[in-house]
């Protein structure tokens, strides 16, 4: 390794770019996306198609003044929640497949208001599926390691690691490898692209797009990278910032996932907020 390219992956790593008020911001967008999601998922009923959901999604967050987003708004039924089957990127978009008893489904969305960002998954069924309540009971565990790994300041490439040893422990499958570029999560910022709000390109906004490349350019050359992954690419420590991750879990036609944001400090670490959907439905069961 020359002695440049040495200095890059050596380098200091920045400063935690927000304050308090910024927190806060996210916090509420978060709480926002979930609101949304949590609307939908009362109003799901067996036949409505994953395209009417999303649709219902998008419609949810333009009444709350939502304008852009990161990405659109995606709903997975059946084992479309597991990714089963998955070759190409365009799988992902919503589909027509209708919602039936006994259904898990997912719902993912990522508002942008005044350039702060949330990315949330909100995970659901219809009728009982004793298959969704386990997994759904074991992905605190995972929510716990992430963490407890982070503050250790351990390589993302080795946390994704431990994730898919505990994915084996519980005889499970690790879903998120089906994402592209495999990410188990991704970094978040505050977009500050100019351009037209809430047009797309290929499910992503313009103006995240744009906030993203510049993202890759810029964190390779020091040595790192905004998407979390398992590749050589992820060997470095926890970058200080906000992060959306999002443990995809498995197990035959049955997909469960948990998607929210991470508080990375430069010396800690701690989920932006514990008042969320799975954290309430994780204390009320352990009452």
């Amino acid at each position: 390794m020359t002695s440049r390219a040495l200095r890059r992956r050596t380098a200091t790593p920045p400063a935690f770019p927000y304050d308090a008020r910024d927190l806060d911001r996210f916090r509420e967008l978060q709480q926002l996306a979930y609101r949304c999601a949590q609307r939908v998922g009362a109003w799901l009923g067996p036949g409505v198609t994953e395209r009417q959901a999303a649709a219902r999604l998008r419609r949810e967050l333009a009444a709350e003044g939502v304008r852009d987003c990161f990405h659109i708004p995606f709903a997975w039924f059946g084992d479309r929640t597991a990714f089963r089957d998955f070759r190409t990127p365009l799988q992902f978009f919503a589909g027509n497949r209708r919602l039936a008893e006994g259904m898990p489904y997912i719902l993912d969305c990522a508002p942008v208001v005044d350039g702060y960002t949330a990315d949330i998954g909100y995970a659901g069924r219809i009728g009982e599926n004793e298959v969704w309540d386990r997994i759904a009971a074991d992905l605190r565990e995972y929510r716990e390691l992430i963490l407890a790994e982070v503050r250790e300041r351990r390589p993302l490439a080795d946390i994704y690691a431990s994730v898919d040893a505990l994915t084996a422990r519980h005889g499970y499958d690790n879903r998120h490898k089906v994402y592209p570029g495999r990410v188990i999560g991704h970094q978040v910022t505050r977009t500050t692209a100019r351009g037209p709000a809430g047009v797309t390109l290929f499910g992503f906004g313009v103006r995240t797009l744009q906030t993203l490349g510049r993202e890759l350019v810029g964190e390779r050359l020091r040595g790192r990278s905004p998407l979390w992954a398992d590749g050589r690419a992820s060997r470095h420590a926890p970058t200080p910032g906000l992060w959306a991750v999002e443990p995809h879990i498995g197990l035959g036609d049955v997909g469960l996932k948990l998607e929210e944001l991470l508080v990375v400090t430069e010396d800690d670490a701690y989920w932006l907020d514990d008042d969320l959907p799975h954290v309430r439905r994780w204390r009320q069961e352990s009452e």
